[in-house]
């Protein structure tokens, strides 16, 4: 869920790292889109984990904090649902600039200005704290050792899962754009979603080659026939062909664009989804499965976000491409 929330933190990367200034359209979107999906995140987790009540303990209670990556995680996802609360405030105070009222109009202008002058700190904050915790959530993982299957136990999980939230969060950023365009009648940011599908589909190539050569170098190439060999090659081909669509020339057509989105998307989910589920071995008589709660809570944090994403987008200039 943090991973498909991150195409605030991918598209930041190009436009003000990169200084992509033709992306900037998508920023607004993307933020939009990961704030939604790390609240909404972390209220699945508050559920998940149960003891809700507890939560607020975890920054103010300073002396008990220790080298834990789920603490680390914990403090950062928090931090960064306040930082993409203020880094999407301009779109509140635009709207408050046209209203009627004197007062809400000054404090329109006034919350602006104050935006220009601290934007770059708030950006700095909004690259730091996605780069910290997506690479802890590999880290955590490194914490069972021999449990976790040769095939996803790598040192280099922190970068492995770096990488792949920008490439999630690339192919969200197209999605959200295409379905938006489609939803609102919108035109359709072809063109530049094209040269984003190249970023992405570079950005995926080069993850799938380091992975490659990271596995053969630890001399586990003999294990690709086993069954957790099926499900390595299932992440691998699900994203070299998601690679393969937008690195093409059908990157220039919208459905295709979508197509190979949506492929990366589920490339980059199956990672994760291998790494925490099928790779985890804590016993021979351990399984698991979502039960149907957890299912019909999951789904009903999916529905909510898309509520809430229509009726945002329908008050505050989130599209106008400002």
């Amino acid at each position: 869920g943090t991973a498909i929330g991150c195409g605030g933190y991918a598209v930041g990367l190009l436009v003000y790292i990169l200084n992509r200034g033709k992306y900037h359209p998508l920023v607004r979107p993307a933020v939009l889109t990961s704030l939604l999906g790390y609240g909404l995140a972390v209220i699945a987790v508050m559920i998940d984990l149960g003891r809700y009540w507890g939560l607020w303990k975890v920054p103010i209670f300073v002396w008990r904090w220790s080298h834990s990556p789920q603490l680390e995680v914990a403090l950062c996802v928090a931090a960064y649902c306040l930082v993409l609360l203020v880094e999407l405030s301009p779109a509140l105070f635009e709207k408050l600039r046209s209203n009627v009222s004197g007062k809400l109009r000054d404090l329109g202008e006034s919350g602006l200005r104050f935006m220009e002058k601290s934007f770059v700190w708030v950006l700095a904050l909004g690259l730091l704290l996605p780069t910290m915790h997506q690479s802890s959530l590999g880290t955590m993982m490194l914490l069972p050792g021999p449990k976790v299957h040769p095939l996803w136990f790598t040192p280099w999980l922190p970068l492995l899962f770096l990488v792949n939230c920008v490439i999630m969060g690339f192919a969200i950023v197209t999605i959200e754009a295409s379905f938006s365009a489609v939803a609102f009648g919108r035109n359709r940011e072809t063109a530049m979603l094209a040269s984003l599908s190249k970023v992405a589909g570079w950005v995926a190539i080069g993850w799938l080659v380091f992975r490659l050569v990271e596995v053969a170098i630890g001399g586990e190439l003999g294990l690709l026939g086993s069954g957790y060999g099926i499900a390595f090659l299932a992440e691998l081909v699900t994203l070299l062909a998601g690679a393969a669509i937008l690195l093409s020339g059908r990157r220039h057509v919208a459905t295709w664009q979508v197509r190979g989105a949506v492929l990366l998307l589920l490339g980059g989910a199956v990672h994760r989804i291998n790494t925490y589920l099928v790779a985890f071995r804590p016993g021979s008589h351990f399984s698991y499965f979502p039960a149907l709660p957890e299912l019909l809570i999951t789904f009903g944090i999916i529905a909510a976000e898309v509520a809430i994403y229509i009726a945002v987008v329908k008050t505050f200039p989130i599209l106008s491409g400002h």
